[in-house]
């Protein structure tokens, strides 16, 4: 481990000598993650990007991206773009990135079965803003807002997310 990673553990997300409270998914932490089991995946994986809603934030590092309209993440284990971003009209299923909740206005995105999806492994696993304190994910890691926002400015490519089981 480096001082750079985030380290899921029963307490919560350890990272820059903290430890924020934090909720992980419903299925538990799970070495053999599957599509729609709503477990984290156990293991280390790392950072490969940022996104935001620009319409409700500034970018939180000058490498995130922005949330547009249209914005799409495919979960549709029979189309080629599987754990991929893509664009609306699209036919496969899919999760919104630009919701009308604030539940994604700021995604870390990780490498979970990601460039190359192997499909039934899951789809992708994001850091994201909890619903509420201990209310689970389908899988991902939620945050209370203001502690993302904090993790968010001071994370680097060199970040890992490692999940113990």
């Amino acid at each position: 481990m480096t001082p750079l990673d985030m380290v899921v553990t029963p307490q919560g997300v350890r990272f820059g000598g903290r430890v924020f409270p934090c909720t992980i998914g419903r299925g538990g932490v799970s070495q053999k993650k599957r599509e729609g089991d709503g477990a984290t995946p156990w293991g280390t994986h790392r950072i490969v990007g940022m996104l935001y809603r620009p319409d409700r934030m500034a970018a939180p590092a000058d490498w995130a991206v922005p949330i547009r309209p249209g914005d799409l993440w495919s979960d549709d284990v029979g189309d080629e773009d599987y754990n991929h971003m893509v664009r609306a009209p699209y036919g496969g299923s899919h999760e919104v990135l630009r919701r009308a909740d604030p539940l994604y206005d700021l995604v870390i995105l990780t490498d979970w079965n990601w460039p190359y999806a192997v499909p039934g492994r899951g789809s992708a696993i994001f850091i994201h803003r909890w619903r509420r304190p201990g209310y689970p994910t389908e899988g991902c890691i939620g945050l209370r807002p203001d502690h993302l926002k904090w993790i968010a400015r001071r994370i680097r490519f060199e970040t890992r997310l490692i999940v113990a089981g």
